[in-house]
C-alpha cells in the first residue's frame, strides 16, 4: 500500500510517505520554504515525498490528514462564543483562518490528488500522535501517553497499543492543558510560543524552583497528573495575541524583556519552577498510566514529549522499563502518525517498520553539490571519500575550528543528528560562547548537545543500557554527565552538570560514526559537540545553497558538504 500522511494549518506542516508499511520519506515544510515552523499547506514536502517514492498522486492508495478539522472548528467556535464579547477579535481571526484553510481540507486533498472521497481519511489529532510513537516503536505492546497544547479538544491522552490495535482510553480536554500552561510561561519569559519552550528548559538550570507555589496558584494538579487551569490567569482562549492575562502579570510581575539575552535570577527561578511542575506532572501522568495498564513499555508523543528534561526523569524515576519517543514528536510527526494509523488500524496491515534513525529528508548528489559550489564561487576541494573527509574535519576540530557538516538525507524533526549539524571540539570551554555569539547569534545561556559513539555512551553519561535507550538516538533525553567527564567535556556540560546526548550507531550513520571514531583517535574522547546547522530564527538548512548561505553569513571556519571541503 502507498499512503501519504499530511499535517498542516497549525504549526510545523509536514508530509510522510509509507510504501508497503515502510517509511520512504518524511519532511517538514519549513526545510523547503525556509519559513520557520511553516504551518501552510506542505506543497514542497508533498512533492518531495512523491518524488522520493517515484509516485504520481493517483498512485496513492489513500491520503490521511492528521486531525479532524470540523471538531477543531467546533472547539474554536464554542470557545469564542463562551468568552464573548472579550473574544470578538479572536473569533474574527479564527473564523478567517478556518474559512480560508481548515474547513476546506477535504476539497484541497481531492483537488491536489484527484482521489475519491473514500480514499481521503482523517485521523484525530492525539491518535495521530499516539500512532507516530507506538507503530514505529520496537514494542509489540506498550502504554501510550500523548501531551501537547491542544488538538481538536484533547490536550493529553492515555492509551494502549498492541500489535496493530491502538486505543486512547482517557483524555484531558481544552482549556486545561500542560502544553498551554508551559507556553504561557514561555511567553511571559520573553520567548515565542511554539518556538521558545526549549529556551525555557535551557534557562531553568540557572535558577532554583523557588516559585512552584505561584505556579500552583494558576493550576491545580491531582495525583494522576490531571490538571485544571484557573482561567482567570490566561487569555489564550480569548486572544490570538496573548496567552496570559493581567492577573498572571500581577502574580509574577512584569514579563521579561525579549531583548534581554543574559540570565536574570528571578526569571531563571520562574523558569525552573514551571519546568519542575511540568516534570512532576508528566511523572504523575506516566505513573497513572502504568497503574492502569501494568505494561513495562511506554511510548510518548506530542509537543511536550520534546521536553527532554522531563523525558529523562520519566526514564530514570518512572515505573516503565523502556521508553520510546520518535524524533518528530510534535505536530510535524502527526503526518507520520496519520499514515501509520491508516496502514495498521484502518487497513489492518501487519507492522514491519521500526524507526531507528531520523534521516528521512532530501539528499543531494555530488554533481548537485558541485554545481552549488561553482555557482557560489567559493574555494573548495573534493576530498574523494568518507575517510579523507573525516580526517580533514577532525584536523580542524582539534585546532579549535567550528565546522558546518552537511551529509546525505536531512533529519525528520527538530533535532540535528549529524546530517545537518554544526560541530566543534567539546573539550574547549570557550567554544560555547564562540558558537552562540559569533556563529548562531543566539542567547548565551543556551546549551549544546554532544554526539557520542553508542558503545561508549555509558562511559561519559548516566545512560543505563544505551543500546535500548531509544530516545537518546534522537537527542530526547537529558542525563547527567558523569562526574569524571565534566571537566573533560566543558562545552557540552550544562550549568547543572547535565547534557542531552545523541548516541550514534555506526550501523545507522557510518559516516558520522566514523567522524567520531577518528576524533577519538586524536582527542581521546568519542564525543563531539553537535548543534543544528542554522542561524537564529531560521530553519535548519536543507540544500547545499542553504548551507553555503549560512556559511557566508556566520563565523563558521569551514564547511563540509558531502565529500567537498569549503574554506575561507
Amino acid at each position: 500500500m502507498r499512503i501519504l500522511g499530511i499535517s498542516c494549518f497549525y504549526h510545523d506542516a509536514a508530509a510522510a510517505l509509507l510504501v508497503d508499511g515502510q517509511l520512504v520519506a518524511a519532511a517538514e515544510e519549513e526545510r523547503f520554504s525556509r519559513v520557520k515552523h511553516d504551518s501552510r499547506w506542505p506543497a514542497h514536502a508533498i512533492d518531495f515525498c512523491l518524488a522520493t517514492g517515484g509516485l504520481r498522486p493517483d498512485d496513492l492508495d489513500c491520503v490521511v490528514f492528521y486531525e479532524k478539522p470540523l471538531l477543531k472548528f467546533e472547539r474554536v467556535l464554542l470557545s469564542a462564543v463562551s468568552e464573548a464579547p472579550r473574544s470578538i477579535r479572536f473569533f474574527r481571526e479564527a473564523m478567517i483562518s478556518s474559512l480560508l484553510d481548515r474547513l476546506w481540507v477535504k476539497a484541497k486533498l481531492r483537488g491536489r490528488f484527484g482521489l475519491p472521497g473514500d480514499r481521503l481519511l482523517f485521523c484525530e489529532h492525539h491518535l495521530s500522535h499516539a500512532a507516530s510513537a507506538f507503530y514505529c516503536s520496537p514494542f509489540e505492546e506498550a502504554a501510550v501517553l500523548t501531551v501537547d497544547g491542544v488538538g481538536e479538544w484533547t490536550t493529553a491522552a492515555l492509551g494502549v497499543g498492541k500489535d496493530t490495535t491502538l486505543r486512547l482510553t482517557d483524555e484531558l480536554r481544552f482549556p486545561h492543558s500542560l502544553g498551554l500552561l508551559y507556553s504561557a510561561f514561555t511567553a511571559w519569559l520573553g520567548f515565542e510560543v511554539n518556538e521558545g519552550e526549549y529556551k525555557v528548559m535551557g534557562m531553568a538550570p540557572y535558577g532554583q524552583p523557588k516559585y512552584v507555589d505561584k505556579v500552583y496558584e494558576v493550576v491545580q494538579v491531582d495525583q494522576d497528573g490531571g490538571l485544571q487551569l484557573d482561567m482567570s490567569y490566561f487569555s489564550f482562549h480569548q486572544s490570538v495575541q496573548r496567552t496570559y492575562s493581567p492577573k498572571f502579570e500581577a502574580l509574577l510581575g512584569p514579563p521579561r524583556d525579549p531583548k534581554q539575552e543574559d540570565v536574570e535570577p528571578y526569571y531563571a527561578d520562574v523558569a525552573a519552577s514551571i519546568q519542575q511542575v511540568c516534570e512532576e506532572t508528566m511523572l504523575a501522568m506516566s505513573q497513572c498510566l502504568y497503574d492502569r495498564t501494568g505494561l513495562s513499555n511506554l511510548c510518548l508523543a506530542g509537543g511536550v514529549a520534546l521536553n527532554s528534561v522531563a523525558n529523562g526523569r520519566i526514564a530514570r524515576e518512572g515505573p516503565f522499563e523502556r521508553v520510546f519517543i520518535q524524533p518528530a514528536a510534535g505536530d510535524g510527526g502527526g503526518a507520520l502518525g496519520a499514515a501509520l494509523w491508516a496502514q495498521h488500524a484502518v487497513f489492518g496491515q501487519p507492522r514491519t517498520f521500526m524507526m531507528d534513525h531520523a534521516y528521512w529528508g532530501q539528499a543531494y548528489a555530488p554533481a548537485e553539490i558541485r554545481a552549488a559550489l561553482d555557482a557560489a564561487g567559493v574555494t573548495y576541494r573534493d576530498l574523494g571519500g568518507p575517510e579523507a573527509v573525516q580526517a580533514a574535519a577532525v584536523e580542524r576540530l582539534a585546532q579549535g575550528q567550528v565546522l558546518g557538516w552537511f551529509q546525505e538525507r536531512f533529519e525528520y524533526g527538530p533535532r540535528a543528528l549529524g546530517a545537518r549539524s554544526i560541530i566543534a571540539d567539546p573539550r574547549r570551554e570557550d567554544i560555547k560562547d564562540v558558537v552562540n555569539r559569533k556563529i548562531k547569534f543566539r542567547e548565551p545561556f543556551r546549551p549544546f548537545a554532544p554526539s557520542v559513539s553508542l558503545p561508549a555512551a555509558g562511559q561519559y553519561f548516566d545512560l543505563a543500557e544505551p543500546e535500548t535507550a531509544y530516545p537518546a538516538r534522537f537527542m530526547l533525553y537529558v542525563v547527567d554527565v558523569l562526574e569524571n567527564s565534566r571537566e573533560r567535556l566543558p562545552a557540552i556540560t550544562h550549568v547543572d552538570g547535565t547534557a542531552r546526548p545523541q548516541t550514534v550507531d555506526a550501523a545507522v550513520n557510518p559516516r558520522y560514526a566514523g567522524l567520531i571514531e577518528q576524533f577519538e583517535a586524536v582527542a581521546g574522547l568519542p564525543v563531539i559537540l553537535n548543534t543544528s546547522f542554522n542561524l537564529r530564527g531560521e530553519p535548519i538548512v536543507n540544500t547545499p545553497a542553504d548551507a553555503l548561505s549560512t556559511f557566508e553569513r556566520s563565523g563558521l571556519d569551514a564547511l563540509v558538504l558531502g565529500d567537498f571541503l569549503v574554506t575561507r
